[in-house]
């Protein structure tokens, strides 16, 4: 058992942390995560797949997969996947949408910081905006590196802390429960150093690409807001949490909306994110 595997058994196999974990499956089971995948993001697992360049025959590890949109495109492409997710609800919408299409994938509930494969186990492994929810950042990298292949490749795709997604949760802080103790902010994904830092030495090739995801989908910061009230799992669990204070209530509608119209030109959105690609020492 190699140190890594130590480290995170040890640490996730506390009550509070599953306590914790449980916590994050229901809130990203509640909404509908499918509509804002299909209405929105779902772009961007293909543009990570095509980045990290996935090729037949690797066997590929998509971590926090959600619905699939990296994991569908790489077995596209002739990989053996296998999709690992926290939620099972997830999982079980890219799994209809890989038998629709034909495709043989392995679908998994498994928890980033503790996934259940041996070291090196894998020729990819990569996450589009997903391990970065994951709350013990260095836990999660840890696993990312353990579980690929000396010489495989790795990529991680993740909103900025300055683009949209990065600046919404910022906002939401003021009106959301604290963050349980050791939990580092999903957006510091999108800091290209502190990924550096996170992989350190056991990568090499350590490529980072900063883009937009045109969002075209709403006519106004209220339309937006709307959606992500009704759809997006980290709202909902905001809204929730002040739903008995109806001034909080209207100040936190208020801030979204005005946040999101200040990301709007002419009609069209851009939301930033990076992808990190390295090749594992």
């Amino acid at each position: 058992m190699s140190s890594f595997t130590r480290t995170t058994d040890t640490v996730t196999a506390t009550d509070e942390d599953r306590a914790l974990k449980a916590k994050h499956a229901a809130m990203w089971a509640s909404g509908s995560y499918r509509t804002v995948v299909e209405h929105v993001v779902h772009p961007l697992g293909g543009i990570l797949v095509e980045t990290i360049d996935v090729q037949p025959g690797q066997r590929v590890l998509d971590v926090a997969a959600g619905t699939g949109t990296s994991a569908i495109p790489s077995a596209r492409r002739g990989a053996e996947v296998v999709a690992t997710d926290l939620t099972p609800e997830l999982l079980a919408v890219g799994r209809d949408a890989a038998e629709a299409e034909g495709l043989d994938l392995t679908w998994q509930t498994a928890d980033a910081e503790a996934l259940p494969f041996a070291d090196a186990d894998f020729d990819v492994v990569l996450s589009s905006i997903g391990v970065m929810f994951a709350p013990h950042h260095e836990l999660a990298a840890d696993e990312l590196v353990r579980v690929c292949r000396p010489g495989g490749s790795i990529g991680v795709l993740s909103w900025t802390p300055n683009g949209f997604i990065g600046e919404l949760f910022a906002t939401m802080k003021p009106f959301a429960p604290p963050p349980p103790a050791g939990a580092s902010p999903a957006p510091l994904w999108g800091d290209v150093d502190h990924v550096r830092t996170l992989l350190g030495d056991r990568v090499e090739g350590f490529v980072a690409h900063q883009q937009g995801l045109r969002v075209d989908r709403f006519g106004d910061g209220a339309q937006l807001r709307d959606f992500f009230k009704a759809n997006y799992g980290p709202t909902i669990a905001v809204y929730r949490f002040i739903a008995d204070d109806p001034t909080r209530v209207a100040a936190l509608d208020a801030d979204i909306a005005a946040l999101a119209d200040r990301f709007f030109h002419d009609g069209i959105m851009s939301w930033e994110y990076v992808i990190v690609t390295a090749k594992r020492r």
